[in-house]
């Protein structure tokens, strides 16, 4: 897509185009011609089934005053105590959003509300019911705007991690079984990063896949760090980032 593409293109979709742009990403964002505010309008206008929509949906959480987003399948309701479980430690509740704090958080309006590319900080998790498909289609930041990509995709551009908290959890037959645990992917990785993280030079990430949150401890069970040190991470200075592993050395499991 070229310069003169993206400007003609509305502007929170300009902004979804130039991040998936800058990452590489195959499928650009495409316009219907009618609006797809909803995952069953999205699904028509693409000819897809509702849960092949990933819709994004923003809960404010009260202790804070963060905002929560959840991309579930468009067939699922998400249930606020499973993901209240996950994201509120302190025990306090998540809230509705409401247009202006969707708009002011995300940069996009309901409707078109797209899972990267956000204006401000967003907590962001995946509900594992999107695992059941090839292919998703996500909001491209305007109600007629929407672009195709994986769940692993989706995944990887967005650095979120995998959760169950859509109110009928998937049957585990419905999702992909991984080809050995996560755990036994990384904890021979993390004990030898751990092992050599030093006072001085570079920190290096402790994500070696996909993140996915066990939702009994609050985990991610490859890399062992909890939701929040997931979404700070980037952000994290060095300091920050070694007590983050100093965490994960006290949590992994003894040989």
């Amino acid at each position: 897509m070229c310069g003169a593409e993206l400007q003609a293109l509305p502007e929170g979709v300009q902004r979804v185009a130039a991040y998936l742009q800058e990452r590489g990403h195959a499928h650009m964002p495409l316009m219907l011609g009618d609006a797809a505010r909803t995952a069953q309008q999205a699904a028509d206008g693409l000819g897809v089934l509702p849960g092949q929509i990933a819709k994004s949906i923003v809960f404010r959480r009260k202790a804070d005053d963060m905002a929560v987003m959840v991309v579930t399948s468009g067939d699922q309701r998400v249930d606020e105590k499973k993901l209240e479980a996950l994201v509120c430690a302190d025990g306090k509740r998540l809230g509705r959003a409401d247009a202006a704090f969707v708009k002011a958080r995300t940069g996009f309006s309901i409707g078109g509300v797209s899972p990267l590319a956000h204006a401000g900080e967003v907590l962001l998790v995946l509900d594992q019911s999107l695992q059941r498909f090839d292919t998703v289609w996500a909001a491209a930041g305007h109600p007629n705007a929407v672009f195709q990509l994986s769940p692993q995709a989706l995944a990887q551009l967005t650095a979120a991690p995998w959760v169950d908290v859509a109110e009928s959890a998937m049957p585990v037959a419905d999702l992909p079984a991984p080809e050995q645990s996560p755990q036994e992917a990384a904890l021979a990785h993390l004990r030898a990063l751990a092992a050599a993280i030093s006072d001085t030079g570079e920190v290096p990430s402790p994500c070696i896949s996909v993140c996915q949150i066990d939702s009994a401890s609050g985990r991610c069970e490859g890399c062992y760090r909890t939701l929040e040190e997931i979404a700070g991470w980037s952000a994290a200075g060095p300091q920050l980032k070694r007590a983050v592993w100093r965490a994960i050395a006290q949590r992994l499991p003894a040989d």
